[in-house]
């Protein structure tokens, strides 16, 4: 009889340290589903930061070692805008009308003094140089006053698209350093119609080939 009850006591020990297992073995303790939480974070956080490191380093740290020769600007923020331009000798017509190609804009008074003219000379060379891929760049003038222009000027460098539009809607697009204005920049737009670099008007006209060279060898568009 003793040894029939002392075999009931062990079973009921063997079941009580049993059981508890079996049920752990089917459900997670509140300390391991946080650690389980933490790892898929630390998971998502490693295939996310190749991504989120280069957005870092192009948009905030900006390398030192650029191979760009042009002054790189966040396409994002300057999309562009209808201007209510009007084309020379014609009717309205928007920026926009060039997109789906690489464009060299300018920007300058009815009177195009020296630098306007070296850039205007600039980006003629410049699509030339491009060769079989000088069809992708469009040149485009910005008058922003209503002064007639010497027909002279349009001669010598035609082929420039040249739009007249409100100086104020200009203004309110292009970016400038302190200290210089819209006229003193040659500017870059993305096939996309997106600003996307700009360069002095007295800027190498060879170091802004190869910034050129490199984009259209990129670019699948445009």
């Amino acid at each position: 009889m003793e040894n029939k009850a002392e075999n009931k006591v062990n079973e009921k020990v063997s079941d009580t340290m049993t059981n508890p297992v079996n049920k752990s073995a089917n459900e997670h303790t509140p300390q391991q589903i946080h650690r389980g939480r933490w790892k898929l974070y630390l998971v998502i956080a490693i295939c996310a930061s190749p991504l989120f490191f280069s957005y870092l380093t192009y948009y905030v740290i900006k390398p030192t070692g650029r191979t760009n020769y042009g002054t790189l600007l966040d396409p994002r923020l300057y999309p562009m805008p209808k201007l209510d331009s009007q084309l020379q000798g014609s009717g309205a017509q928007e920026l926009d009308a060039y997109k789906g190609k690489w464009i060299m804009l300018q920007v300058s008074a009815s009177d195009c003094q020296a630098a306007c003219k070296k850039s205007l000379l600039n980006m003629r060379q410049l699509r030339l140089m491009q060769g079989k891929d000088m069809d992708r760049i469009e040149r485009v003038l910005v008058i922003t006053d209503q002064n007639p222009m010497e027909t002279s000027l349009l001669r010598e460098y035609d082929g420039t698209h040249v739009l007249r539009a409100d100086a104020k809607n200009v203004e309110a697009w292009l970016p400038a350093e302190q200290g210089s204005t819209m006229q003193d920049r040659l500017y870059l737009i993305d096939p996309l119609g997106n600003l996307m670099m700009r360069y002095s008007v007295d800027a190498d006209p060879y170091k802004i080939k190869k910034d050129l060279d490199k984009l259209l060898k990129a670019s699948s568009i445009g």
